[in-house]
């Protein structure tokens, strides 16, 4: 990982209005996307490979396949990695419902396993206990999820230990978590998962405006990935019935999906990777800038576990509310007319209603639970001057003493 230092190339909030992310977009961003507009190709073409190699290479991942969304990709991946009707997924319950619905989309089952209350990411404890019990049930999952909330990385290598016991596929929803570290080794890279999926979406570290990728360092899965983002159709005569017919021929070999990215969104992306790490830097700066500032109020900051750098997709707060005389919905409430766009990160998803048709309850999942009644995402993003840091830090101040 490059060096951490603050940057100083940074915009000034339109309007007043402090958002709690937003994309940065430079000229040779713009320049990048105009070239391809005035090239031959615009779709499938040549710039799809250069942003999965040049994620690839960053990550030290062998293969990454390119997609339309996050969700497309963690959709893939669990029909690569074998996910169909009658399997089992567990995911984090602190996660957008996409870590989840994609095995719904597999007709597979969905379950939870509750957090870790240092780190929001999936439990170690609870992931080897809930393990225990459904050997026991004989409902162990075919495919886990784990999600690297905020950026951090989840205990990768004991999820892969447990994996080996217990026989379970690890796709890792990475989608905060370019430019993040785990074990001095780049988020991505696949050491202790079969496939990991990143987001481009504009509050994320690098955009594409919509768009994902799966990385993986197994031959067979990226194969069927290419194939299932558009289609489930071949050209490569190697994997056709029987002959081909000529150039022109093709077979569709299963049931696949429109998928695919664009070059114009390709383009883009390659563009943003080459200030990967500038985006890194600075969110490590204002995140550090935050730790200082918020020590001394009433709230829980994040915590960051040794073996992982996070990329600081989001910074989130938790809110001491027995040191304060107000209630979390109030905080919100109060700092919305300040134009400063808090977010919360995230609403549990087994308490959301299409998940409580299925049989979840509030109380199923504690950790998250008490977590969801705390936690408030502020401002992150690379663009975000020190002044509209001062002035969130300073409403913060005046709303909880």
């Amino acid at each position: 990982m490059a060096k951490r230092f603050p940057t100083t190339r940074y915009v000034k909030a339109m309007s007043g209005y402090i958002p709690y992310g937003r994309q940065d977009i430079n000229q040779e961003d713009i320049d990048a996307v105009v070239e391809v507009l005035r090239s031959d190709w615009i779709t499938q073409g040549p710039a799809i490979e250069r942003f999965e190699q040049a994620v690839a290479n960053y990550c030290g991942a062998k293969y990454a396949v390119a997609v339309s969304s996050a969700t497309a990709a963690l959709h893939i991946a669990c029909l690569a990695a074998g996910l169909e009707e009658g399997d089992i997924l567990w995911t984090s319950p602190n996660t957008f419902v996409a870590s989840a619905n994609c095995g719904l989309y597999c007709g597979a089952k969905v379950d939870f396993v509750d957090i870790d209350p240092n780190t929001y990411n999936l439990s170690i404890d609870e992931l080897e206990r809930k393990l225990i019990w459904a050997e026991k049930q004989g409902c162990l999952p075919t495919v886990l999820i784990p999600v690297h909330f905020a950026g951090q990385s989840c205990e990768m290598e004991q999820i892969a230990a447990l994996s080996q016991r217990y026989g379970f596929k690890i796709i890792e929803d990475a989608s905060h978590a370019i430019g993040g570290s785990y074990q001095t080794q780049p988020i991505g890279c696949c050491k202790f998962s079969d496939m990991a999926v990143f987001s481009f979406h504009p509050v994320k570290i690098i955009t594409t405006g919509e768009g994902g990728m799966v990385l993986t360092n197994q031959e067979d899965l990226y194969q069927r990935l290419i194939r299932l983002r558009s289609h489930g159709i071949t050209r490569n005569p190697d994997l056709m019935q029987g002959e081909s017919h000529g150039l022109w021929y093709y077979q569709q070999l299963e049931l696949g999906f429109n998928y695919r990215m664009t070059d114009i969104q390709a383009a883009l992306g390659t563009s943003q990777m080459q200030r990967l790490d500038e985006f890194v830097e600075r969110r490590w700066f204002l995140a550090n800038r935050y730790n200082q500032l918020l020590q001394d109020l009433p709230l829980i900051l994040p915590w960051q576990h040794p073996d992982s750098e996070s990329s600081w997709h989001l910074y989130v707060i938790r809110l001491k509310l027995d040191k304060i005389n107000k209630t979390h919905r109030q905080v919100f409430e109060e700092l919305s007319p300040e134009k400063i766009g808090i977010n919360l990160h995230y609403i549990p998803v087994h308490t959301q209603p299409y998940y409580q048709q299925l049989g979840f309850r509030w109380g199923d999942f504690p950790q998250v639970e008490k977590y969801y009644k705390e936690a408030i995402s502020l401002p992150l993003y690379y663009s975000l001057t020190q002044e509209d840091q001062d002035r969130v830090v300073t409403t913060l101040q005046r709303i909880l003493l």
